[in-house]
């Protein structure tokens, strides 16, 4: 079983997408809008060029979003980042927390080489979580 993360956005997805692409060092593998959905003509012209589905890969790993069709689309939502190094970690935490609002610095924890936790610029919130071997 694989666990994704899907994140909705108020009309930023686009920009979100390409954001975390970058910060966690992967890409942009699919993104297609409303507008080239087979609902595309009943969109209002304002909201075909929104995101309807947006995915990055990083590895193995997927991240998915989306510009939601709701007022409510930037709801709530915590992504848990697991890198392998202590330096991947401190690269990961320093890209995500740029124009963001850090809430734990990263750190050492007694569960993890490093530990820290932010809302990014934009409005998700994040968990950089290095673990030590059990």
């Amino acid at each position: 079983m694989q666990l994704v993360v899907y994140l909705n956005f108020p009309g930023t997805a686009r920009e979100a997408m390409d954001f975390y692409a970058e910060a966690l060092g992967g890409k942009v593998t699919q993104r297609f809008t409303y507008g080239q959905s087979p609902m595309g003509e009943q969109m209002s012209e304002a909201d075909r060029d929104k995101v309807m589905h947006s995915q990055v890969e990083v590895g193995a790993a997927l991240l998915m979003g989306a510009d939601g069709p709701s007022p409510h689309a930037a709801g709530s939502t915590t992504v848990n980042v697991m890198p392998e190094t202590p330096e991947e970690a401190e690269r990961i935490f320093a890209a995500l927390a740029v124009g963001g609002e850090v809430t734990m610095p990263l750190d050492e924890t007694f569960w993890a080489h490093r530990f820290g936790a932010l809302t990014d610029r934009f409005g998700k919130r994040w968990m950089v979580n290095c673990l030590k071997p059990m």
